[in-house]
């Protein structure tokens, strides 16, 4: 702009008048113009292979107060685990009021390795009240080929808390669900093969014809030669070069820092349980007159004492005797104009509605069945 500027205080008067004219004329265009945004492809796809693994386990937690499973399944479990440890007891005299059976779960992460420390989510699997203030004993953790890769124990942090009782009790969050920090320590290398030596493939994590033309485009640009081809909306397939073959991990790295732009298909998201609505910034709303009103009826009864008169027969009774009014109001609304080719005027001609989100989905349910709205409606 500088640049700019110096060079038309050396110009003419009308020179400087005309290059003004032109710029100032221009610079509407630049305003109206939609942001292009792109993404990693990082953040939008992954390499063969390169997935988490989750494992599974059961366990026990000991150490909670008194609120731990009752049955005798839980424990026949602690006398088999202290059988196991050179220990011999009869489970009739073991007592689990202290003890829970627990599902231990995990993800390992790509390429995890022995030593690797990861999290523990800890569930309940019997009756017991609460994890607080318990700890995990060692659990192994199998994947689903029935082999044990990982193993978990430690202190179990529930985020939460229970007290009171005699009827009276306070909670907070979830107790009877918990995570052990960092208590996953990997034991063995899971099987992971990258590519074949020659080729190997590229998955999107939302299949797109666009996206994946425009990876297979930026791959190509990048490699300068046509080593990358789409398979299909949601693969695509990578020759590797030669210069490459033995240094993947620079490859794969040069490859995931490329900017992609990304198409997005228009949808709405509907969730009717908790009248959330989520619109993309591709729907589009072909003109159309909405008139929505509700219809509240209100019933109303008072109950009304009748008693005897004074020196009534003695038969006569009190009795209560309920009155009921029944009352119906119908909002009085009016057709609005509601059209919108970007987000912002589709969100403000709907707000113009004044209605609630509950309202707004029989709206939008309302649009789609008369080809208003421009987009796919998913009802989740």
């Amino acid at each position: 702009m500088a640049f700019l500027t110096e060079k038309l205080r050396a110009e003419s008067p009308e020179g400087r008048r005309s290059r003004w004219f032109l710029l100032f004329s221009l610079l509407p265009m630049f305003c109206f113009l939609s942001p292009v945004y792109a993404e990693r492809i990082k953040d939008i796809a992954s390499f063969e292979g390169v997935r988490e693994n989750q494992v599974i386990g059961y366990g026990l937690v000991v150490g909670i107060d008194g609120v731990g499973d009752k049955g005798n399944a839980t424990e026949e479990i602690i006398a088999n685990m202290l059988q196991r440890m050179g220990v011999t007891v009869n489970y009739n005299d073991i007592k689990s009021k202290n003890t829970a059976v627990v599902m231990v779960t995990a993800s390992l992460p790509p390429f995890p390795k022995p030593g690797i420390k990861v999290d523990a989510i800890v569930s309940t699997l019997g009756d017991a009240k609460s994890l607080q203030g318990g700890t995990l004993l060692l659990t192994p953790l199998k994947g689903p080929d029935n082999k044990v890769y990982a193993s978990a124990q430690g202190p179990v942090s529930v985020g939460g808390f229970k007290g009171g009782g005699s009827g009276t009790t306070i909670e907070k969050n979830h107790v009877t669900a918990g995570k052990v920090p960092g208590g996953v320590i990997i034991e063995r290398d899971l099987p992971f093969v990258l590519g074949n030596g020659s080729e190997i493939k590229l998955f999107l994590h939302n299949p797109d014809f666009s996206t994946a033309a425009g990876i297979t485009k930026k791959i190509n640009e990048l490699l300068k030669s046509d080593y990358a081809s789409a398979i299909d909306p949601s693969s695509i397939r990578l020759k590797i070069p030669v210069e490459y073959k033995t240094s993947i991990v620079e490859l794969i790295t040069m490859i995931e820092e490329l900017d992609v732009q990304v198409d997005v298909p228009a949808k709405v998201i509907v969730n009717e349980r908790t009248g959330t609505v989520v619109i993309g910034d591709r729907v589009k709303i072909s003109p159309v007159a909405i008139s929505h009103g509700n219809l509240a009826i209100e019933v109303k009864t008072e109950l009304k004492v009748s008693q005897p008169p004074p020196l009534a027969p003695a038969q006569a009774k009190t009795v209560v005797v309920p009155e009921t009014d029944v009352k119906t109001k119908e909002e009085k609304s009016s057709l609005v104009e509601v059209s919108g080719v970007t987000l912002g005027e589709i969100v403000k001609a709907l707000n113009a509605l004044g209605v609630t989100p509950r309202d707004l989905i029989s709206i939008l349910q309302a649009l789609k069945s008369a080809g208003a709205l421009r987009a796919d409606l998913e009802i989740i």
